[in-house]
C-alpha cells in the first residue's frame, strides 16, 4: 500500500478516536496548539508577585530564598550568608530589596508582575497526540507549565470541510497509480 494512503488512514483513525474520546470539550472543527505562560509587568493592584529588577544586570530576580542563596554563591557573599538567610523568612519584599541594593545592585527596584497565558506562536496540530509529542520533543522552548490546548476553527468552512473529509473518506477505495519510469537511453 502506498505510504501516503497509509499515513492518511492512520491520521483518520487517530482523529476519529480523539473525536470520541479526547477532544478537550472543544467543538469541531478542532485543532490543537500549545498554551504557555509568562510573567509580565502590571499595575500594583493586579500583581500576583513581585520581582527585583537589576538594571546593571538587565535581569529580574524572584524574591525567594533559593534565589538569594544563588546570589550569595555567585557574588562571593558566603561570609554574610548565615546572617542573611537566618532572617530571610522574616523579611518582607522591601527588606529583600534593601539587601539586594546593598550587595548586588544599588539601582535595583521592585516590579509587580502577573502570570498570563498565551498561545505559543507557530503551533497547529491536527491531533492532540501530535501536540503532546511536540511538547515532549521541544520542551526546552516552553515553560514547565506549557500544555496542549484545543481550539475550534470557528466559522472556517474550508477547514471544517477538509477535516470532515480526512475523518470520513474511505482511503481503501483509492487506487494509486505507480509512476512509470521511462528509459531515456
Amino acid at each position: 500500500m502506498n505510504a501516503d494512503i497509509q499515513f492518511l488512514k492512520d491520521l483518520q483513525a487517530q482523529m476519529n478516536w480523539e473525536d470520541k474520546n479526547d477532544y478537550d470539550s472543544q467543538a469541531a472543527p478542532r485543532f490543537w496548539t500549545v498554551m504557555d505562560y509568562k510573567n509580565e509587568p502590571c499595575w500594583d493592584e493586579h500583581a500576583e508577585h513581585w520581582v527585583i529588577y537589576s538594571p546593571s544586570n538587565c535581569e529580574d530576580y524572584s524574591i525567594e530564598e533559593e534565589t538569594i542563596k544563588n546570589l550569595i554563591d555567585s557574588h562571593d557573599l558566603v561570609s554574610y550568608a548565615a546572617e542573611i538567610l537566618e532572617g530571610f523568612s522574616l523579611m518582607d519584599d522591601d527588606d529583600v530589596l534593601e539587601w539586594f541594593r546593598n550587595f548586588i545592585d544599588e539601582d535595583a527596584y521592585l516590579v509587580p508582575q502577573r502570570e498570563v497565558s498565551f498561545i505559543a506562536p507557530n503551533t497547529m496540530f491536527l491531533t492532540k497526540e501530535e501536540a503532546k509529542r511536540h511538547l515532549e520533543l521541544n520542551h526546552y522552548h516552553y515553560s514547565k507549565k506549557a500544555h496542549t490546548y484545543a481550539m475550534t476553527a470557528w466559522r472556517a468552512p474550508k477547514v471544517e470541510r477538509l477535516l470532515n473529509i480526512l475523518m470520513s473518506f474511505d482511503w481503501d477505495s483509492v487506487q494509486v497509480k505507480e509512476a512509470k519510469v521511462i528509459d531515456q537511453s
